[in-house]
C-alpha cells in the first residue's frame, strides 16, 4: 500500500505522528487530510528524509530549487547550495540540473541534505536526447518513463511532471499568443516535441502508466505548470487555465489510484489576480495542496526578484496556497550561488509567515516580539527573529554606548522615554 492507501484505511504512520507534533495538531488530523487529498507527505522508500506535511491546515511550506546549467557545472557548488537551503530553513529541495552527470549530481545532493528532494524527470529526458540525437525533439517516449523510474530509485520524494500540456492546451496557446512566451523549460521542451513530432504528450496519453511508476516507488506527483506566464501581461490566460483544468482532472485520477498529488500554480502574475488564481486552483482541484511558483508581481526588478516574489507569495499564502517556491536575487540574471539561495529561502520564509498570520491568525510570535522590543530584551528579540544570526551581527557592528538601546535612536530611544513617562 502507498501512504495514501494507508491513510484511507485509517492507518496513522510514523510520519503523520511526527508532522502532527511539529504542526501542533492531532495525528488523525494529518491522516484525514492525507486521506482526503488535502495534505501530502513526500517520502521515499529508498532514502530517509525529514517528514514534511504540505496542505490544508498546515504551516505554508517553502521549497528551494538548485541545479547545474549548461554553462556552469559545479557539483560541489550544488552540494553547498543544498546545505545552505537547509540551514536557512527550507522545507523541501528541488534538484533541477540541466548540465553534467544527472544521476551523480542528484545522488550527491540527496546525500548532503535531510530534506525531501524533488526533481523534473522531463529535463533529463530531453537533454539526454539532445546530447545523443542532436535535438530535444528527438526524445524517445520510453526514455521519459525510464528516467522517471531511475530518479525515483535515487530517493526522489516528489516530481514535477508536465501532464497538463496536451493538444488542446497547445492549441489554446497558439490561438492566443503570448507577450512573454513560456518561462517553463518543461513547457517549452514538451510543446516543441509535440509540434515537431505531431504527437500527443506521452505524460498525458500514458498517464495510467506514469501513475503505476509513481505509486510503485512512492513518489508524490506535482502536476507541473508548463503554461505559466513569463510576463505579468500573460497571466490568467486561456492556455494557463486550460492546463489547470486538465491537471485538476488528472489530480483526481491520481488520488483515486493511490498517488499523493500537488497542483502547481502560475509564476508571473499581478497582485490583483492572486486571490482569483488561488481560489480557482483550489476549487477546480478539490482542495489539493497548491504549489505557487513565485509569484512575481512585476517584471521590472531584476536583482530584487526575491522581494518581488515574497510580496506575491505572502498574498498567495494568505489566500490559501500551501507551498511556495523561493525566488533568488539572481532570477532572470544568472545561476544562483549559495548566498543567493540563503537570501531566497529567507525571503520566502518571511512571505510564508506573513501569509500564515492572515490565513491562520498565527500572530503569537509577533506579539512576543512586540513585548521584547518594549522591554528592550535583546536576547529575546534575537531568539524570535527570522534570522537570529543576522540580527546579532547587524547590531554588533554598530553597538551603542547605552547597551540597552541601539544606534538608531541612541539617547533618544522612544521606548525608554515612554517607559519613563508612563511606566510601561
Amino acid at each position: 500500500m502507498s501512504l495514501l492507501d494507508e491513510a484511507k484505511k485509517g492507518i496513522i504512520t510514523e510520519e503523520m505522528k511526527t508532522i502532527a507534533k511539529d504542526e501542533g495538531v492531532t495525528p488523525d488530523f494529518i491522516r484525514r487530510g492525507v486521506a482526503e487529498g488535502h495534505i501530502v507527505i513526500p517520502i521515499s522508500p529508498y532514502r530517509k528524509a525529514r517528514a514534511v506535511g504540505i496542505g490544508k491546515g498546515l504551516r505554508t511550506k517553502v521549497n528551494a530549487s538548485i541545479g547545474t546549467s549548461s554553462d556552469i557545472v559545479d557539483v560541489d557548488g550544488e552540494v553547498e547550495k543544498a546545505r545552505a537551503a537547509e540551514d536557512a530553513g527550507a522545507d523541501t529541495l528541488m534538484e533541477l540540473s540541466t548540465g553534467g552527470d544527472f544521476l551523480d549530481i542528484r545522488k550527491r545532493v540527496c546525500e548532503a541534505t535531510s530534506l525531501p528532494v524533488g526533481s523534473v524527470p522531463l529535463y533529463q529526458a530531453f537533454i539526454e536526447a539532445a546530447r545523443k540525437y542532436g535535438a530535444v525533439v528527438h526524445m524517445k517516449e520510453d526514455d521519459m518513463f525510464r528516467i522517471t523510474e531511475e530518479q525515483a530509485r535515487l530517493g526522489t520524494s516528489f516530481m514535477a511532471i508536465h501532464t497538463g500540456i496536451n493538444r488542446i492546451t497547445v492549441e489554446r496557446l497558439k490561438k492566443q499568443g503570448r507577450h512573454g512566451g513560456l518561462c517553463s523549460r518543461g513547457g517549452a521542451f514538451m510543446t516543441a516535441w509535440m509540434i515537431h513530432n505531431d504527437k500527443e504528450n506521452p505524460l498525458y496519453s500514458e498517464f495510467d502508466y506514469l501513475l503505476e511508476i509513481l505509486k510503485r516507488h512512492e513518489v508524490t506527483l506535482s502536476l507541473g505548470n508548463g503554461m505559466r506566464a513569463g510576463a505579468v501581461h500573460d497571466s490568467t490566460d486561456r492556455a494557463q487555465i486550460q492546463e489547470l483544468i486538465i491537471n485538476s482532472e488528472l489530480a483526481d485520477q491520481a488520488f483515486n489510484f493511490g498517488v499523493q498529488t500537488i497542483v502547481e500554480g502560475p509564476g508571473h502574475i499581478p497582485l490583483d489576480e492572486i486571490e482569483a488564481n488561488v481560489v480557482l486552483m483550489k476549487r477546480l482541484s478539490n482542495e489539493k495542496p497548491f504549489y505557487m511558483l513565485g509569484p512575481l508581481v512585476t517584471d521590472i526588478a531584476p536583482g530584487y526578484d526575491n522581494i518581488v516574489a515574497a510580496i506575491g507569495a505572502s498574498l498567495s499564502s494568505a489566500y490559501g496556497a500551501d507551498f511556495i517556491c523561493y525566488v533568488t536575487p539572481a532570477e532572470h540574471l544568472a545561476l544562483p550561488n549559495a548566498e543567493d539561495v540563503r537570501i531566497g529561502v529567507m525571503s520566502a520564509r518571511l512571505a510564508a509567515h506573513v501569509g500564515d498570520m492572515i490565513k491562520y491568525g498565527k500572530r503569537e510570535r509577533d506579539l512576543e516580539m512586540g513585548h521584547a522590543r518594549k522591554n528592550l530584551d535583546w536576547q529575546k528579540m534575537y531568539s524570535l527573529a527570522l534570522n537570529p544570526g543576522l540580527a546579532r551581527e547587524v547590531r554588533a557592528s554598530r553597538m551603542p554606548e547605552d547597551k540597552e538601546t541601539c544606534t538608531m535612536c541612541g539617547d533618544y530611544c522612544a521606548l525608554k522615554i515612554v517607559r519613563k513617562t508612563f511606566g510601561f
